[in-house]
């Protein structure tokens, strides 16, 4: 069909939105035979959602919406690699596993690791209460941030020390 605009798309839209032509494409979707009204059939052709065949049958164009839907989809969000990471890992803001490759892991522990302010040192079971936050398994989840350096600990309290700090 060529370059594809907003007239195209209104124009499609409003050939739907009539009862005639919704009819008459519907029953050329379906095969149904019937008597259809050469006007109707021209403006359904106009819009691409009908053509004739070798034969000269007319026959639906579904393939018309593919088109249209491709042409009007939103460009893909270009996303950077670490926000795919959290996108892929997070859902609703809860880990959907810990067992990930350590870059990964890496950038998903960055990202916790900000629920906790630099310079407060926090109890344990408050530390449990936050992690579990994220996933029911807090214990691997506090252990991975202290083994990455991103949690210190003595005896049972914690404090942040590393991962990136929001100013």
């Amino acid at each position: 069909m060529g370059q594809v605009n907003d007239q195209d798309l209104r124009r499609v839209l409003g050939l739907l939105a009539q009862d005639d032509t919704l009819r008459a494409f519907a029953a050329l979707v379906l095969g149904l035979p019937g008597d259809l009204s050469p006007k109707t059939l021209h403006k359904l052709a106009t819009g691409g959602l009908a053509a004739r065949d070798d034969d000269g049958k007319w026959q639906a164009t579904p393939e018309r919406f593919r088109e249209l839907l491709r042409a009007h989809a939103a460009p893909a969000e270009e996303l950077d690699p670490e926000e795919r990471v959290l996108r892929t890992f997070l859902v609703d803001g809860r880990l959907t596993t810990t067992a990930m490759r350590r870059d990964k892991r890496l950038v998903v522990l960055r990202y916790i690791v900000r629920v906790f302010d630099p310079g407060v040192r926090y109890p344990e079971k408050d530390v449990n209460v936050a992690l579990r936050a994220f996933h029911d398994d807090h214990a691997a989840l506090r252990r991975y941030l202290v083994d990455e350096g991103l949690l210190s600990r003595e005896g049972n309290v914690y404090w942040r020390s590393g991962g990136p700090v929001d100013v």
